[in-house]
């Protein structure tokens, strides 16, 4: 049997004596309709600087993490922890854990798959769907499908009880399934707050240029194909605002860099921990050009407001992780992220009393 990491794999506390309420019944709401292709194009966004940013300095490598052997999280989500030993730390505040279950192919079947009821309190969870559905329903009455560029944005905040699983369509009839899930720290004067959840579509994304270094370089790139999805930002860094509302300052962007061999620049906030994971394809991240392979993860020093990015593949993938470190401890055990042990220790009696996800 596969050891189990109670930090990291919520689905345990399914086996807790106390059997959660039943979650709301409504039928769930397929929000992906009229979906637009996740990068439709960057032409609506602000231009904005096509060349090299003047008085920028670029963010350099601290350390580089290769990928981690995967595992199972429930029965529908084969997935790698990203952080691996690095979750749940300071370093990567305000991220706490990141899980991304590579392209699988399913055959069709009868049975659920994914992960049943479980509860959360003190942070967020965010999911994004890039092949196949991932059906969410949870004990404050959302239930929703979203697919391929969909996110779900879900505040757990003082206490939520949800269920992932593959949507009943895409079980019955199958095919590749490609996701991620990221969990997001919320500061102490939030993690008490009512639970919120955001679906977000992928034709409400916007989209902005994603710049090359030098501008002579634009000559030979095809406008749009190189390009930012902005789910996380704010308008002054990226010339569109995020789609997300969230608690504190953060950037989360998906990255598309069609053309190999070109360097491009993106901004960051200064003082911001910044994390690059390459989806498919392979980078080099820096002006030292340091080489990252699929599935790896460039983690940057704090200093410098521009990320310098090259493509050694085309239609290279890029997900970047950014924010303000929240300045707090971080006690972290099974679905709960508080400030202290004795936090910790009241959300389980809260849960295991039926008071939470109300």
């Amino acid at each position: 049997a596969e050891a189990k990491d109670t930090r990291r794999h919520p689905s345990m506390f399914a086996a807790l004596s106390r059997r959660p309420p039943p979650l709301a019944a409504r039928p769930a709401q397929r929000v992906s309709r009229a979906r637009s292709a996740p990068f439709a194009s960057a032409a609506s966004a602000p231009p904005g600087d096509s060349g090299t940013m003047a008085g920028k300095k670029c963010k350099e490598i601290r350390e580089i993490l290769k990928a981690p052997p995967r595992h199972w999280v429930g029965n529908g989500f084969h997935v790698f922890p990203v952080f691996h030993n690095r979750a749940f730390t300071k370093e990567l505040s305000p991220w706490l854990m990141f899980d991304y279950a590579a392209p699988k192919e399913f055959s069709p079947s009868y049975e659920r798959r994914g992960v049943g009821q479980h509860p959360h309190r003190g942070f967020e969870t965010i999911t994004i769907a890039f092949n196949g559905e991932v059906e969410h329903g949870d004990s404050v009455g959302n239930r929703e499908v979203i697919g391929p560029g969909d996110v779900q944005w879900m505040t757990a905040a003082r206490g939520i009880i949800h269920e992932e699983f593959h949507s009943t369509d895409f079980q019955q009839t199958g095919g590749v399934f490609e996701m991620c899930q990221l969990w997001l720290n919320l500061p102490a004067k939030h993690k008490m707050d009512p639970p919120k959840y955001q679906p977000i579509l992928a034709k409400d994304i916007p989209i902005a240029p994603l710049a090359p270094t030098r501008e002579a370089d634009n000559e030979k790139l095809k406008a749009g194909e190189n390009s930012i999805r902005v789910i996380a930002g704010d308008e002054a860094t990226y010339g569109v605002k995020g789609a997300a509302t969230t608690h504190t300052p953060v950037e989360l962007l998906d990255i598309r860099i069609a053309a190999n061999d070109v360097s491009f620049d993106v901004p960051v906030p200064e003082g911001h921990n910044t994390i690059v994971f390459v989806r498919r394809g392979a980078i080099t991240v820096g002006e030292e050009a340091k080489p990252v392979n699929p599935q790896g993860v460039a983690l940057m020093h704090l200093k410098g407001d521009v990320l310098r990015l090259s493509a050694t593949e085309a239609n290279t993938e890029v997900l970047l992780l950014a924010g303000e470190p929240i300045d707090e401890p971080i006690a972290a055990r099974g679905p709960f992220v508080m400030n202290t042990h004795e936090e910790i220790m009241q959300a389980n009696k809260d849960f295991m009393n039926g008071l939470m996800g109300r």
